[in-house]
């Protein structure tokens, strides 16, 4: 059994930062680690994702402000946000495609990944 806990959500004022985290553990490997988020009013829709080699596939609307990265030793998944601005605003759930998964890693399929509970991001002015 997959288990994913996010942390590091908050309030943060636009143009600032925040880095979010996330401990995943269970049955791994997995093919795919990433990001989605749902905004209040919305569909999910995938941030960032990152296959076994290190590659990395970016929303449009975050790529240059957000960075997804891995720290394998301690099993965890970073995403550092900088820039924020108040369309960021939405709660993010860090996922993971497992191995078998019939999807291929990118950030449209790690929605359909295994989540954990999410952690809002409010941005404000």
């Amino acid at each position: 059994q997959t288990i994913l806990e996010e942390s590091g959500g908050g309030s943060v004022q636009t143009g600032g930062s925040r880095s979010l985290s996330c401990i995943v553990s269970g049955d791994a490997p997995y093919k795919c680690v990433g990001w989605f988020r749902r905004p209040p009013t919305g569909e999910p829709e995938g941030v960032a994702a990152m296959d076994t080699t290190g590659k990395t596939d970016y929303a449009p609307f975050v790529k240059g402000r957000f960075t997804i990265s891995k720290q394998n030793g301690k099993n965890r998944l970073l995403l550092e946000m900088t820039n924020l601005e108040l369309d960021d605003s939405a709660m993010y759930y860090c996922a993971a495609l497992p191995g078998n998964s019939r999807y291929t890693c990118n950030r449209y399929t790690i929605k359909f990944g295994r989540s954990g509970q999410g952690t809002q991001v409010a941005v404000s002015s």
